[in-house]
């Protein structure tokens, strides 16, 4: 083997586990993602993602004073030397930029590999919306990673109440602006509390909300790592909706009454008016019409047909759409999830 002793030199490098990472996501998804909260508003939103099994997440703040409870020491990094913005962007955007350092190392020894970054921020205050400072941190860790996705921020709107204070309406809309041009989803507060007020109290409506939606985009994921015996909605398909630059939305109803002729119509209207997201504006660049039904659906005839026509008709409102149907016992109806890309 003299001659052939430099093979070994060529062997498949063993994998060297940090002490510092964080354990696998036990979410079923067809893509490797990590979720990085910023500020008290985007912290208590990954905290949500965090709870349901996504583990590769991380809640960055610049004070301890606004943590979510019940987070374990692992999962939150402390910007140093700042105790708080006090609502002052510029101040918040000059401290990440400082510490970008702190934020990358933090994303290499808690995240290891991973392809898609997920960043949520709330909109209003001096963090979260100082938040796309960091935006050539997050590209240089993934490109260091050789990822092959790209980064999608999540953020929310402040709702009608809170819009009265200027300073957090100048905030939000600067976040906005910053991540216009970048793949996000824009939660607006005031339709959140509107969709929960009279099912849960005040101290439960914001975590209620962000688990929702945690459950809500974790289930278009999960359906993307699987199989149907109709149609499916695979990593590819995901990957080029995540990919469309510009604004996403998401939205999702149950159906008691499929055999309706006027299916699609209800499915799209229903998702429009139930949403979490900001309405629509503009025509979607890509979409995705996902459908979960019963065995008995799936065995009806008109129904069939009626499910044919509802993806026709969603299909004619998107230049490029994608869908999936899957079929599970015990549903209370047809359930379909909304998605639309690339929106101004």
């Amino acid at each position: 083997m003299s001659d052939f002793d430099f093979v070994g030199h060529y062997g498949e490098p063993e994998e060297v586990n940090h002490e510092d990472l964080l354990p696998e996501n036990e979410v079923e998804s067809s893509i490797n993602c990590a979720v990085v909260g910023l500020g008290g508003g985007g912290g208590k939103m990954a905290k949500a993602f965090l709870d349901i099994g996504f583990n590769k997440t991380l809640l960055i703040n610049t004070t301890p004073k606004d943590q979510p409870e019940d987070v374990d020491e692992k999962h939150l990094v402390l910007i140093p030397d700042a105790d708080g913005i006090g609502k002052q962007v510029s101040l918040g955007k000059a401290v990440f930029e400082d510490n970008g350092t702190v934020v990358e190392d933090a994303l290499r020894t808690k995240f290891g590999k991973v392809d898609w970054l997920f960043v949520l921020a709330s909109g209003g205050g001096g963090t979260g919306s100082a938040s796309a400072a960091l935006h050539s941190v997050f590209e240089r860790y993934l490109k260091s990673v050789q990822a092959e996705g790209e980064i999608v921020y999540i953020v929310s709107k402040p709702t009608a109440q809170e819009a009265l204070n200027p300073t957090i309406v100048k905030n939000s809309k600067e976040l906005l602006g910053d991540i216009a041009e970048h793949s996000h989803i824009v939660l607006d507060n005031e339709r959140q509390v509107k969709l929960l007020r009279g099912k849960v109290g005040m101290l439960g409506m914001y975590p209620t909300a962000n688990l929702a939606f945690a459950k809500l985009l974790a289930q278009v994921f999960k359906f993307s790592s699987e199989q149907s015996p109709i149609q499916s909605f695979d990593s590819k398909d995901l990957e080029r909706c995540l990919r469309t630059k510009k604004r996403m939305f998401l939205g999702t109803t149950v159906i008691t009454e499929p055999d309706n002729p006027k299916l699609g119509t209800m499915i799209y209207q229903n998702c429009l008016k139930y949403s979490p997201c900001s309405a629509l504006k503009g025509r979607p660049a890509t979409g995705a019409i996902l459908l979960a039904i019963t065995p008995e659906m799936a065995d009806d005839p008109e129904i069939s047909k009626h499910l044919d026509a509802a993806i026709s008709y969603v299909g004619g409102r998107t230049d490029t759409l994608f869908s999936g149907v899957y079929v599970r016992e015990g549903l209370p109806g047809l359930i379909a999830i909304l998605c639309m890309n690339g929106l101004e």
